[in-house]
């Protein structure tokens, strides 16, 4: 790992054992990207990737016009001047010019990688396993200032990438557009990957051929979003799961995004993420600063798998941090969907002492145990105990959890208020809505103005207090609906185009506060499910709630298409009742647990209710969990039959070793009279000898030869017959 400079041709060159990235600075001062993509030898001029050339219609330097940006390859696109592509950035100017010219001006290369402040971000934990490069440009006319930071990590095939603009001029500027990252490639021959949905069914791989003009996904909802998430896929035609070409491009950001691919009419392809610039305006002063959030590149030539690899390996190592980082997490039970918001205290603790009984070790008291909150149109706001429900408040009934030998969790709504509370009618100007025009409602309610310090301090204050209280071990930290009206009361005109942006970083804020405070608690983040899934949160919150639809059939497309871009141990997965409340569907618990296995394991039940046969097998699924989980949250994942192209999924888990895996196939449909259908393995070691379901098999056979996973026609199969079956394997 390194980064090179050549002084006579001022060019970067950040490799390392993966990938190479080389930078150069064109005639007009500008940066050029020269080459991305597998590692290649360092020179000292690869200026022969420049394009000087003369075409129709072409425009380039009043003493160079053979020379048009254009043409080339920009690494960081200005708008106005011979490019005439989607630009990275947006000025406009006092005098109202929204031209910029940004000239290379100096560097500085350092051993190791910066936080960014405010923003969440990937770290390192030694100097040696990073390095880091500042480029400065600076347009001399307005005196702006514009800081393109690079980091390239030895340990992982990535490039991280943020820019940072600095107002050293006399007159404010309004930045409309501000990219974390624009890479151009030189053809446009990849497919596109997105991961698209709803409520309920998150995550769906939706996958298109590039052709000119503009592909694109986006946040308008103040949120990254169940519809679209912040995260693409490049991939070469040819690529599958484990062989080829791809490119995985994460923006660590929770809020409004856009992530689009341009491609031109000369075949190439401009690539870029960053904030949403529609609802995005920031005003800054002379001596002001703007950041963007950090963008991540992922680079392999292995296949679709390669690629989610190796980014759950960065998010679990270098991207959630704390206490809980790589620690196993936590066998939690949920009162939800046992009692939604009618219970009491004498309820709460028989659903828990039947939990430890089964084995679990963390009970969560869900939404309804503050303010005069019985169903969901009152009480949210009112961070204050029902002392009704719980006579002796939160610290009373989590000591009672804590001497049943259980940790104790807790769910939150901070960022929403219901019109019907005592927090309302006393700060009706701390919601986002238009004066004048109609609040919308979600839920029955509508959204704090985070962007508010006022805001902050209620928030910090209540949930500081009561997490001390209870000494509270686990946070759900929810967001039921979307941003709407988002107009911030008493902030001027001409700062209202920061209000989506000061909203996240408010939240970061906020967790980041309790984290300092509570170094040990666990925050899971919760958006509805899945809506707020994104790598800037992890950064927080090292797991979040996979999705609201809790059908095992339904999570096996949520789960599948939420592994291309996130780690496991990021996933949260429970067991439900039957019939399922989402879908009203019936499936085995076995299969249940079977899919929610490969997640943050837990149940959303009274197992008070269950029968004893059941209770038997769900305290098998427990101690099963307990025996894999450390593999399971932090082996290689591997995906191997589709549930979005097949009546079949299956799905392994691999230790680093090699030595241990854990197998599970799915078969949603029963089918009469059955094809002979056999999976093949992944991920072991060729020449180890392997137990797996009562016999010996070399890894060789168990990955070439595969293994059967269809009945056989007069034969007992291994698993019941019928629907919605399962097989989970261990491996040794």
């Amino acid at each position: 790992m390194d980064i090179v400079f050549h002084e006579g041709t001022k060019q970067f060159h950040l490799f390392n054992d993966k990938v190479s990235y080389v930078i150069g600075i064109f005639p007009n001062g500008e940066p050029g990207l020269l080459y991305y993509g597998k590692r290649i030898h360092d020179r000292e001029d690869y200026s022969y990737l420049i394009n000087y050339e003369f075409r129709a219609m072409m425009v380039g330097k009043p003493d160079n016009e053979v020379f048009s940006m254009e043409m080339n390859r920009c690494d960081y696109p200005s708008f106005g001047t011979s490019d005439l592509r989607e630009p990275a950035f947006d000025i406009t100017y006092e005098n109202g010019s929204r031209v910029s010219n940004f000239q290379y001006v100096s560097h500085e290369i350092k051993d190791g990688k910066p936080g960014i402040p405010g923003l969440p971000a990937v770290y390192t934990e030694d100097d040696a396993e990073a390095k880091t490069l500042n480029i400065r440009f600076k347009d001399e006319l307005t005196g702006m200032e514009l800081i393109l930071s690079y980091t390239v990590m030895r340990d992982h095939p990535v490039i991280t990438r943020n820019a940072r603009f600095i107002n050293g001029g006399d007159t404010s500027v309004r930045i409309e557009k501000a990219m974390s990252l624009s890479i151009d490639l030189p053809d446009r021959d990849y497919d596109w990957i997105q991961f698209s949905g709803a409520w309920g069914r998150e995550k769906v791989p939706i996958e298109r051929k590039l052709d000119e003009g503009i592909t694109a996904v986006r946040s308008m909802r103040g949120h990254s979003s169940a519809n679209h998430n912040p995260f693409v896929i490049l991939k070469r035609k040819n690529t599958d799961e484990f062989q080829g070409e791809a490119i995985g491009l994460s923006l660590v950001y929770s809020g409004n995004f856009v992530t689009e691919a341009e491609c031109d009419t000369y075949r190439t392809l401009r690539f870029m993420t960053g904030i949403n610039p529609e609802g995005f305006s920031w005003k800054l002063d002379p001596k002001e600063e703007f950041q963007t959030p950090e963008a991540i590149l992922t680079w392999t030539e292995e296949g679709l798998n390669g690629l989610s690899q190796s980014i759950h390996r960065l998010f679990r190592k270098r991207l959630s941090r704390g206490a809980w980082k790589e620690k196993e997490r936590p066998i939690l039970l949920n009162n939800w969907e046992a009692t939604m918001m009618d219970f009491d205290e004498e309820a709460i603790l028989k659903i828990a002492s039947k939990g430890k009984e089964a084995g679990v070790e963390l009970f969560v008291l869900d939404d309804g145990w503050f303010g005069k909150r019985d169903d969901d149109t009152s009480g949210l706001g009112d961070w204050y105990v029902n002392t009704k429900k719980l006579p002796g408040s939160i610290g009373g009934l989590a000591e009672k959890i804590h001497d049943m030998g259980l940790m104790f969790g807790l769910w939150f709504e901070p960022e929403m208020v219901n019109p019907d509370s005592d927090l309302y009618r006393a700060h009706p100007d701390w919601i986002l809505a238009v004066p004048g025009r109609e609040r919308s409602l979600g839920r029955h309610q509508m959204v704090l103005d985070m962007s508010k310090d006022e805001v902050w301090d209620y928030l910090y204050e209540r949930m500081h207090s009561i997490i001390e209280e209870g000494k509270i071990d686990y946070v759900k930290w929810d967001m039921n609906r979307t941003i709407s009206e988002c107009y911030s009361n008493g902030t001027p005109a001409e700062e209202q185009g920061k209000v989506y942006h000061r909203y996240i970083l408010n939240v970061y804020r906020l967790y980041e506060k309790l984290i300092a405070d509570f170094p040990e608690l666990l925050f899971e983040s919760c958006s509805s499910g899945g809506s707020r899934f994104d790598a800037g949160i992890m950064y927080y919150a090292p797991q979040t709630w996979g999705s609201d639809d809790t059908d095992a059939v339904e999570r096996l497309k949520i789960q599948y298409g939420t592994s291309y871009g996130y780690p496991i141990s990021s996933i949260g997965a429970h067991v439900s009742e039957a019939p399922n409340q989402q879908t009203g569907r019936i499936t085995p618990i076995s299969t249940r647990a079977a899919v929610a296995y490969f997640g943050t394991f837990g149940y959303e039940m009274d197992l008070n209710k269950v029968s004893d046969e059941e209770f038997s097998e769900i305290k098998k699924q427990i101690a099963f969990m307990k025996e894999n989980r450390g593999l399971i949250q932090s082996g290689d994942f591997y995906r191997l039959l589709s549930p979005f192209e097949d009546n079949y999924c299956s799905w392994m888990i691999v230790s680093e070793d090699k030595k241990k895996a854990v197998f599970a196939y799915y078969r949603i449909l029963s089918e009469p009279n059955s094809a002979h259908r056999k999976v093949r393995l992944k991920g072991l070691d060729r020449d180890r000898l392997y137990h797996f379901d009562g016999s010996e098999y070399y890894g060789s056979e168990l990955m070439e030869i595969g293994v059967e996973i269809t009945e056989a026609p007069g034969i007992e199969w291994k698993t019941p017959s019928g629907d919605f079956v399962s097989g989970v394997f261990v491996i040794e």
